[in-house]
Order: structure tokens, then C-alpha cells, then sequence
């Protein structure tokens, strides 16, 4: 059930992403067309500047979900089982602490922020434009739950989740190999 849960969220998470990305690609593109044609977009710099922030958040929620944020593998693997799987509790612990104070702070942020609009959209409120601290907070914890267990699993076994990527790549490819 847990692995459901983390391709569905992994799912959605890439399609925002992806979305957010294609958004912003269009959007800077109207704005060049518009600025060659000698008419320049007034919403054009506050706008992109929300969909790359917004991009940043869900893409490091996706990048939580994989696992795929800088770490030290390398150094974890050279401890002793023990405090090698004490240091991972430490590090989560940490970084669940870290976004759980951040989604507080989102949250406080919004409150200061009721009332204010966009400077170039009178109409969008700034609080839609900052919700994204903390959704992108607390659906970074959330990736960070889902993908602990078999974080567990492979750093108590030894294992890289970088270096099982790379063995399952050259299995597969050596499997395609034989098949031709």
C-alpha cells in the first residue's frame, strides 16, 4: 500500500512539475515575443518568479520522494551498522524538524500576509502566490515518510540507493543485450 501511495504522489508530483516548467517556458516566451514587438508585459517578472519558486518546492518534494537531495552515502556506508543507522534517525529527524518549522513559519507568513495582492495582478492574492511554503513544507515531509522505509532498508543492508539505481540500469541493459 505504501508503495501505491508513493508512485501516485510521485505521479502527480512529476506532472506539477512538469507543468509548472511548461507553464513558465511559455510564459517567458509571450513576454520576449511581447518585448520584441515593443510592448513589454507588466506581470511578466512577478509571475515567473512565482512558477520558478513554486517549481523549487514540488521538484524538491519529488526529489525527497527519490531520494535524490545531496547526501553522503559514501560516509553513512563507512560507519558500523549501529551508528550508521543512528546517524540516519539523527539526519531524519533533522530534516523532518527542519520542514515541520518551515511549514509553521509558511503558515505565519500567510497570516501577515492577508490582505496584500500582486503588485502587477491586483487580483491574485499574495497569499495564493506564498501557500506554496507550506504545502511544499509539509508534502516534503510527507515524501521524506514514504521514502523512509526503504531508505532504511538499503543504507541497513549496506546498499547505496545511488549504486542500486546504477546495477539495476546495467541489469536491465545487459538484459536487452541478450534478448537482441
Amino acid at each position: 500500500m505504501l508503495g501505491s501511495i508513493s508512485r501516485s504522489l510521485e505521479w502527480l508530483l512529476e506532472w506539477v512539475t512538469i507543468f509548472l516548467m511548461v507553464l513558465l517556458t511559455v510564459i517567458v516566451i509571450v513576454a520576449v515575443l511581447f518585448r520584441i514587438a515593443g510592448d513589454s508585459l507588466s506581470w511578466y517578472d512577478e509571475v515567473a518568479a512565482i512558477c520558478l519558486s513554486w517549481i523549487t518546492y514540488y521538484g524538491a518534494a519529488l526529489a525527497a520522494l527519490k531520494r535524490r537531495h545531496i547526501g553522503f552515502d559514501s560516509v553513512l556506508l563507512s560507519l558500523p551498522l549501529y551508528p550508521r543507522m543512528l546517524a540516519v534517525i539523527i539526519a531524519e529527524i533533522v530534516v523532518i524538524g527542519f520542514f515541520v518549522i518551515m511549514a509553521w513559519a509558511g503558515l505565519r507568513v500567510l497570516e501577515v500576509l492577508e490582505g496584500d495582492f500582486l503588485v502587477s495582478l491586483t487580483w491574485v492574492p499574495v497569499q495564493f502566490t506564498q501557500s506554496v511554503i507550506p504545502i511544499g513544507a509539509v508534502l516534503f515531509i510527507i515524501c521524506e515518510l514514504l521514502s523512509f522505509p526503504e531508505y532504511w532498508r538499503m543504507t541497513a543492508s549496506g546498499k547505496s540507493l545511488e549504486h542500486a539505481e546504477i546495477e539495476e540500469e546495467v541489469e536491465s541493459e545487459l538484459k536487452k543485450a541478450g534478448a537482441r
